[in-house]
């Protein structure tokens, strides 16, 4: 884990020790977890997977008839009529 104290004294370099051997770490501020810092090789992997998830939903929703051919308004007219 990095501190917020140790993060604004060694700056950038804090990270780039942290990030090493491992692809995220979280920093801490009193003690408390508040932020996760990641390569940005881990975010752009887990952004595909967060997109390639919806595109799976997708599928699934249109292969069960889950899915409206309604033009965008009717869809929000309806979503507002409930």
């Amino acid at each position: 884990m990095i501190t917020a104290n140790d993060l604004k004294t060694k700056g950038i370099a804090c990270l780039e020790e942290s990030l090493a051997d491992k692809t995220e770490d979280i920093i801490t501020l009193r003690g408390k977890e508040c932020f996760v810092v990641m390569k940005i090789e881990q975010y752009h992997y887990l952004r595909e997977m967060e997109l390639e998830a919806a595109l799976y939903q997708a599928r699934q929703d249109m292969a069960s008839g889950q899915f409206s051919k309604d033009t965008v308004d009717q869809h929000v007219d309806d979503v507002f009529s409930k």
